[in-house]
């Protein structure tokens, strides 16, 4: 075997590796290795299908780094939102956007996993939606739908990314008004306070709202309102 095969195949074996740090320059090299290589890339497809390994998602890392990455690695990438280290979420949320930019299936497939996935996907996916800074109806609905979720963390992120939106609606409005006055968290209606004032234009119902609760005992819940009041000129 040549010198260079056995480095690349020494690369592969440290994707499985459990230091860190060995494993993620296995990952930086094989993904400039793999750009130069077909032969790099079909080794990499192989891996990526063989059964056993201990990590998937850094193959589909470097995969996803090709002009044109396999389906099989798009869809481990959207497995690996659900990994248990943020740090990685967060390095694969990125790339996913970098992705979708280019390729628009995906970012109906993030639209997907906003209703399928488990909580971290799920707010993953809609951070990944927030920052591709999309102004379509589909994934404007994918987001309010995500105001009733379950988990509180995905309704958090929700209404924080609403309020980058540029094409909000009375519906939408409406909706997080609803999530302000009656959500059984205090985090997200209070994230739903300054979402809401970020657009302006406040209705009746929420000024009195904000007005009631900046004399709340709750120190969190005054805040809010204050800095939806403050931002909102009242």
């Amino acid at each position: 075997m040549a010198n260079d095969d056995r480095r690349i195949e020494s690369l592969i074996a440290d994707l499985d590796h459990p230091d860190k740090p060995t494993l993620r320059a296995a990952v930086d090299k094989l993904i400039a290795l793999a750009t130069d290589s077909e032969d790099v890339r079909a080794s990499l497809n192989r891996r990526l299908s063989e059964l056993g390994h201990r990590n998937y998602w850094p193959v589909a890392y470097i995969l996803g780094h090709q002009p044109q990455p396999p389906g099989a690695a798009i869809r481990n990438l959207l497995d690996a939102l659900d990994h248990r280290e943020p740090d990685i979420r967060w390095a694969i949320a990125l790339l996913l956007i970098r992705i979708a930019k280019g390729e628009g299936s995906v970012i109906h497939l993030l639209i997907e996993l906003c209703k399928t996935g488990t909580a971290n996907q799920k707010r993953m996916a809609i951070y990944c939606l927030r920052d591709l800074q999309l102004s379509d109806g589909e994934s404007l609905q994918a987001l309010t739908n995500s105001l009733a979720d379950s988990d509180f963390s995905v309704r958090v992120a929700a209404v924080t990314s609403l309020k980058t939106r540029s094409d909000i609606d009375e519906g939408v409005r409406d909706a997080l008004l609803r999530v302000y006055l009656n959500d059984a968290e205090i985090k997200v209606r209070n994230a739903a306070a300054v979402t809401l004032a970020s657009f302006g234009s406040p209705s009746d119902e929420f000024l009195r709202a904000l007005r009631d609760s900046s004399k709340s005992e709750n120190g969190q819940t005054k805040k809010a309102a204050e800095a939806a009041l403050a931002l909102l000129k009242y």
